[in-house]
Formats: C-alpha cells, structure tokens, sequence
C-alpha cells in the first residue's frame, strides 16, 4: 500500500531566476508586438528611452498589474506555476493579504536598487526570502511529493 506525503519547502535562487525568466519571456511575446505595432519598429534601434503613454503603460503599468493579479489569485504567477513555486504568507504558510502582495512587488525596487543585493539575498537566506519578501513577511515555497512506502502487516 502507498501512500501520498506532500512537503514544503522554500525556493532557492535559481528556480526563482527560472521562473522570473518564464514570466519575462510570456510577458515580452505580450508586450513587444503591441508596442512595434503602435511604435513601429523604430521602437527597438531608437535611442530615445520614452515614447508615450503607451510606453509607459506597457512597460510598467501592466505587468504590475498582471503580476498583482496572478499574485491574488493564484499566489503566483504563469512562471512560478509552471515550477510549481507559490508565495505564502510567512507566519502562517497562508495566503498573502492584497497588502502585502503590493509590498511585495514594491520590494522588488527596493531589492534591486543596490547591484541587486535584495534579490541575490534569496540564494543567501536560510528561507530564502529576498528584501521583497522580508518586507511583506512572505515566503516562496516549493511542492514537493514524497512517496512512502508502507507494508501491512497482515500481507503475506
């Protein structure tokens, strides 16, 4: 007879970065179509930094948004889904509040602004929080099974 033993434990600095690229790569197909169709394709070889309202709507408006959303609701997002990573609240192993998912993302400036000192602090930490998740008391965790195997002792 077998039996199903779910565990969780924190994810480390390189799915994280695995996950982050995921997400990078989904929202890119999303986002530079948009912005060559109303832009053209001069949008990519200009040296100017802005453009527009769209610029700045695409490029930071949405996937705050989007990330915010996927936050919400699913307690990750398409690439920490896909690597089975999801983010709780660090007390209780719960689902984060709208608060701290917003700090959280917020963080995430914070995280980068010293040579990316916060979230290099994920492959540092023995929980594997960065400066984001430290300041939304949140923490990444990872699904794992394990399969016990266990024998009854009426069997043959």
């Amino acid at each position: 007879m077998q039996q199903q033993e779910q565990e969780l434990v924190y994810g480390g600095f390189w799915i994280r970065v695995g996950a982050a690229l995921i997400d990078t790569l989904l929202l890119s197909m999303i986002i530079a179509p948009i912005l060559t169709f109303i832009y053209g394709e001069e949008y990519w070889i200009s040296q100017d930094f802005l453009y527009g309202t769209w610029d700045i709507l695409l490029n930071y408006l949405f996937p705050a948004i989007a990330v915010l959303i996927f936050w919400s609701y699913k307690s990750a997002t398409p690439g920490k889904m896909l690597l089975k990573l999801k983010i709780v609240d660090a007390k209780t192993g719960g689902k984060p509040t709208t608060g701290q998912l917003v700090i959280r993302y917020l963080g995430y400036y914070v995280s980068t602004i010293p040579f990316l000192l916060g979230l290099i602090w994920v492959g540092i930490d023995k929980r594997k929080q960065g400066w984001h998740d430290k300041l939304a008391d949140t923490v990444v965790v990872r699904h794992q099974q394990q399969t016990a195997v266990t024998f009854d002792e009426e069997a043959p």
